[in-house]
């Protein structure tokens, strides 16, 4: 349990340089991708220049998550701070969903009223965004994949990318044909692939704050193979299972044993089984010899 403590330290702190790195890139480009959106009247640049700006902040939150996910636990956060991360993930989820709702409204308005974009110096511009969003993509792509809260700061780098490749085939449409409708219609195609991504962070992050079971877990599954591995072990119940974040699962669980059985063998039996085979590293565990004290409570008068 040390050494993945450890690793998923030295996993954070990793996460944590590429998202500030990101960071620099994105927050560095947005000031220009806006002037070139304003200047050329490219709503498909003003869109991405707007999301980059969202996407800063995004980054900027999500490093100080890493940051603050550091803090010792203390009295009144016997966890830690680690859920932190989660909570920053779901912020920049609901963040993106917004953006995606000003892009659809602000590209209804521009095929209604169309507006003449200057398509060279977009194409210039969106290039520079794409090499720009690849670079920032890449070196958060390359962190810990399971980290909801770098996945979250990757799916906002991500929708800037796709963003730049939409201002440049929009920029490539205009110059080639003048159709200016191009130019709301990819923004719009870009919103939804925006969407589908966003839900997926915001669905999956507010499961992890109203302490849902891990996805990947079946507790009848784990009840039925706990008593098969540990012959003391007669039935298990009250299993409650939860995350704090998408790396560190935790549980709860009631135990009846055996007369005679040896408790403390039994309870490292428990521990090691819950580790190696569904990964809770931190369980809490109540072994019942003569039945479960909570029942007895709530028969009593």
């Amino acid at each position: 349990m040390a050494d993945d403590h450890g690793r998923r330290e030295k996993a954070d702190a990793g996460n944590e340089r590429r998202v500030f790195l990101a960071m620099l890139l994105t927050g560095s480009f947005m000031v220009a991708e806006a002037i070139g959106g304003i200047v050329s009247g490219s709503l498909a640049l003003l869109a991405d220049a707007g999301h980059m700006l969202t996407d800063a902040a995004s980054l900027a939150l999500a490093w100080a998550a890493f940051r603050i996910a550091r803090r010792p636990h203390d009295a009144r956060r016997t966890y830690g701070y680690h859920r932190f991360q989660v909570l920053a993930a779901f912020v920049n989820g609901v963040a993106l969903i917004a953006i995606v709702g000003w892009i659809a409204i602000e590209a209804v308005r521009r095929l209604l009223e169309p507006v003449k974009v200057l398509g060279g110096l977009m194409l210039t511009i969106a290039v520079l965004g794409l090499l720009v969003n690849v670079a920032a993509f890449a070196i958060l792509h390359g962190g810990d994949r399971e980290n909801l809260n770098l996945q979250g700061a990757a799916l906002h780098v991500l929708g800037d990318l796709l963003g730049s490749i939409a201002a440049i085939v929009a920029a490539l449409v205009i110059l080639w044909t003048a159709w200016m409708p191009i130019d709301p219609l990819l923004s719009i195609l870009v919103a939804l692939l925006i969407l589908r991504s966003a839900w997926f962070v915001v669905r999956r992050s507010a499961h992890i704050l109203l302490e849902g079971t891990p996805d990947w877990l079946d507790i009848e599954e784990l009840r039925a193979e706990l008593t098969a591995a540990v012959p003391e072990v007669q039935d298990v119940h009250h299993v409650h299972a939860w995350m704090l974040t998408s790396e560190r699962p935790l549980m709860t669980l009631h135990a009846g044993v055996r007369e005679g059985a040896n408790q403390h063998e039994v309870l490292l039996a428990i521990g090691r089984f819950l580790e190696h085979r569904f990964g809770i590293g931190h369980a809490t565990i109540q072994l019942e010899p003569s039945g479960c004290p909570d029942d007895a409570l709530r028969g009593a008068p």
